[in-house]
């Protein structure tokens, strides 16, 4: 529905036995959004990301994507994501050809209509030459490139982005850059979380800032360079996150 948020986290609480990993995170990330969402490691960024893709059921709480509830409709949420995680993880005794093949049969495209959109990913990100070559032997950027075709090969309504970047190219992540703007111009979101600093001052419109679990600052750049008195985005975060220690 229109003007319902993106994204809404109520109250999302994570255990891992006798660790808290996320601690009653609530969070709104509105549509057409490129939004950051930022911490050191161990604060919570992928357990959040996991949660929100359907690999992983809070402890307590409640996500909704799109308004469709992750705990009673997770295919509902899983039609309208894409998902990049960080380590580029795929079949790789496929080639891009069949690994993604595969990936459109699991989103019901049409196989005509699937392999001219396999085509037109792999020839955006410079892969036509390598669409059967088994992607064992490909580099990890290789690898998270075929992760990005794979995460928008459906034309999904949210990406959720775990260090997207990780491995790219100068060239590569110059055009992700682009890609990502133009997604979002078109009324789509991204929640993009990383700890690249001066990619989330440069194309995100919000952020939200995590420490060990727990929210402590959201809002837009200069919002949270305000609530710190820090000239910059990086020092802002760093003196955030020692006001917590």
């Amino acid at each position: 529905m229109a003007g319902e948020p993106a994204i809404e986290l109520r109250n999302v609480t994570k255990d891992y036995l006798t660790t808290r990993a996320l601690n009653d995170v609530c969070l709104t990330v509105n549509q057409g959004e490129i939004f950051g969402y930022v911490g050191a490691n161990g604060a919570g960024k992928t357990t959040t990301i996991k949660i929100l893709a359907g690999l992983s059921r809070p402890t307590a709480g409640e996500a909704f994507v799109r308004g469709h509830s992750i705990l009673s409709h997770p295919l509902e949420v899983k039609a309208r994501i894409g998902y990049v995680p960080e380590s580029g993880a795929i079949f790789d005794k496929l080639s891009p050809r069949e690994y993604l093949t595969i990936v459109g049969n699991l989103y019901k495209l049409a196989g005509s209509h699937a392999e001219e959109r396999i085509k037109e990913w792999l020839d955006f990100f410079g892969l036509m030459d390598r669409i059967d070559q088994r992607m064992e032997i490909f580099s990890k950027g290789t690898k998270q490139k075929v992760c990005w075709i794979a995460a928008l090969l459906h034309d999904p309504e949210v990406l959720i982005l775990d260090e997207p970047l990780s491995g790219l190219d100068v060239e590569t992540i110059s055009r992700v850059k682009d890609l990502m703007k133009r997604f979002t111009a078109d009324g789509k979101t991204i929640f993009y979380s990383s700890h690249l600093i001066d990619v989330v001052e440069k194309v995100c419109t919000r952020i939200a800032v995590l420490h060990r679990g727990r929210l402590i600052g959201t809002g837009s750049i200069d919002e949270v360079r305000v609530l710190s008195g820090a000239p910059t985005l990086e020092e802002a975060l760093m003196k955030l996150w020692q006001e917590q220690a």
